[in-house]
């Protein structure tokens, strides 16, 4: 068993089955190993924050749990089914069962707000125009966007448009929810109401929740765990607790340790940079010179 196996099988909280199972997984791009053996489950009801820095492989693994890439090594599995193997009429059935709220909001600027909520249940159920009108209330007053049923998406700001994204990722009442950057480009008071939402939908409606993001902030107030990316290797999956452990300097150790809780802190000093100050610049430059 590797490392990052047996954190996941000390840390994770008990259940039946994951929702989600990563194993193995390795994807490549030009020859390069973007994700490098990735193994991590997800479990019903709780949210897990995966987090690194910018070109770490997070929102890669995110595209794969979702089923709009697929590995090259390993395999994922959502709710039971190995997505290697699925048709693409059987996976679109199975995403059905999740909602994505995107770094944008991803809004149809053509539409409304509530048009833009109501379109899953237009596409994919056959409810009626006044239930779903109905539901579409019920989505929006869940994200306290009632009032903003008949605007336009743009004539409401960034954070609405990330609160109405989500109103419409709950039209289908998913039992996943997966979120790229919720506060993404929101200031911290609006960043927090987002916080909020996702930790009410997945206290109140038991939805699974898997979050991608490199704001600490955000991290830690929402996570129940949290998985760290470095360079395409999961290197720690923990309890957010140990992870708070780590960055207040109470838990000290290796090398891997020292980076994370720079990661962490945000510190300008420590491994991370280190690594980046002795990858050749200087030999590449010269490389250059010479070769003109």
């Amino acid at each position: 068993m590797t490392q990052t196996e047996a954190d996941n099988a000390t840390n994770a909280p008990t259940s039946p089955q994951p929702v989600i199972r990563v194993v193995d997984l390795v994807k490549c791009f030009s020859g390069r190993a973007v994700l490098d053996g990735i193994n991590l489950d997800v479990h019903s009801g709780e949210t897990i924050v995966i987090m690194g820095g910018s070109g770490c492989g997070k929102s890669t693994l995110l595209r794969h749990m979702v089923g709009s890439l697929f590995p090259n090594e390993g395999r994922v599995e959502l709710l039971g089914r190995n997505l290697n193997e699925l048709e693409e009429r059987d996976l679109n059935v199975l995403r059905l069962r999740f909602g994505i709220l995107f770094q944008s909001g991803a809004l149809f600027n053509s539409m409304t707000v509530g048009e833009n909520v109501a379109l899953p249940l237009r596409e994919h159920t056959n409810l009626d125009e006044q239930t779903i009108d109905i539901m579409v209330t019920i989505k929006l007053e869940q994200v306290g966007l009632r009032e903003a049923a008949d605007l336009m998406p743009s004539e409401i700001s960034g954070g609405m448009k990330k609160r109405a994204g989500l109103a419409r990722a709950t039209a289908l009442d998913p039992e996943i929810l997966f979120y790229d950057e919720p506060s993404a480009g929101l200031d911290p008071v609006t960043s927090a109401e987002i916080d909020q939402l996702i930790m009410d939908l997945s206290g109140k409606l038991g939805v699974t929740s898997v979050v991608v993001t490199h704001e600490m902030d955000s991290a830690f107030r929402i996570a129940d765990r949290m998985a760290m990316l470095d360079r395409g290797r999961m290197i720690k999956i923990a309890p957010r607790n140990e992870f708070e452990a780590l960055r207040d300097g109470e838990i000290t150790g290796d090398e891997q340790d020292d980076l994370i809780r720079q990661f962490l802190r945000g510190d300008s000093e420590g491994p991370i940079t280190d690594r980046r100050l002795s990858t050749g610049y200087e030999e590449d430059i010269l490389e250059a010179a010479e070769s003109k």
